[in-house]
């Protein structure tokens, strides 16, 4: 492996919390950017250990970046907010511990895929409104962000994830909701989208989550966020996870870290406890 891994176990609002952490071979006193990378499964299956397979497992290898993946409570075993909640404890972990990580505190990011997406959306708007972590980059790819059918997400019976597993995971992480859906939950609900931090993601036109990815990036671009996102024409979910080998999920790799690495040089968020 090219990479270092280890465990830690954090407390949590579920008790406690497992954590998977990837960090460059080798030391350096340089501080490096810490990214929270949350995993995706629809909200109701899925594993830290799929962070090997994911886009962040480059961040630490190509930038050495540090990388953090929460065993959030799936909607299996708990609904929304335990999600959320876990991953908020994470993310304090990650600012918390930066030094003894060795990761810059003015340069915490999130992301994640399809649900793990959805989460990093979430996280950034909830620590805004709370005070809580300054975020400095969000990189929800194909987001699961909107419960609510879209042109994409309606009679939509692409491969890997459809209408069906989309309603039926929605139905399985909003049962704890009573009356409105709020936005922390499904974050396109969102109406001020003022202040969020920059954002990165790219999406492709045959899956159920191309329409809200897309209104996402415009309703940040609005509010004056940096919002960028590259399209690929007439592919399913999660493409590049599950074809890495095609030219088209290497492309999209390649972008990913392009923006990545910019986002390394170009985006800072100090922590309100360091100003």
């Amino acid at each position: 492996m090219r990479y270092n891994t280890r465990k830690a176990t954090i407390p949590s609002d579920g008790g406690s919390m497992k954590l998977l952490i990837l960090s460059p071979k080798g030391t350096t006193a340089q501080k490096r950017p810490g990214v929270l990378w949350i995993h995706g499964g629809g909200y109701v299956v899925g594993m830290p250990g799929m962070v090997h397979m994911s886009r962040a497992r480059n961040l630490v290898i190509k930038y050495g970046a540090i990388v953090v993946s929460p065993e959030y409570r799936l909607a299996g075993q708990v609904p929304y907010p335990a999600a959320l909640e876990d991953c908020h404890c994470a993310l304090m972990y990650l600012k918390e511990h930066a030094d003894e990580l060795g990761v810059r505190s003015d340069q915490i990011m999130v992301g994640g895929e399809s649900a793990g997406g959805g989460l990093a959306a979430a996280l950034c708007m909830y620590e805004k409104d709370i005070g809580g972590v300054n975020i400095a980059f969000q990189m929800p790819l194909y987001p699961m962000i909107d419960d609510r059918d879209t042109e994409t997400s309606r009679d939509n019976h692409a491969p890997v994830w459809n209408t069906r597993r989309n309603h039926s995971a929605w139905s399985k992480y909003l049962r704890g909701v009573d009356g409105d859906v709020p936005a922390y939950a499904a974050p396109a609900r969102r109406e001020d989208y003022s202040g969020l931090p920059p954002a990165y993601t790219f999406v492709s036109t045959a899956e159920p989550f191309y329409a809200e990815t897309m209104a996402f990036i415009d309703n940040l671009r609005r509010a004056g966020v940096e919002a960028g996102v590259d399209v690929y024409p007439g592919l399913f979910h999660a493409f590049d996870m599950m074809l890495p080998c095609l030219k088209v999920s290497k492309q999209a790799g390649a972008e990913f870290d392009k923006r990545f690495e910019y986002a390394a040089e170009h985006y800072f968020a100090i922590q309100d406890d360091e100003k």
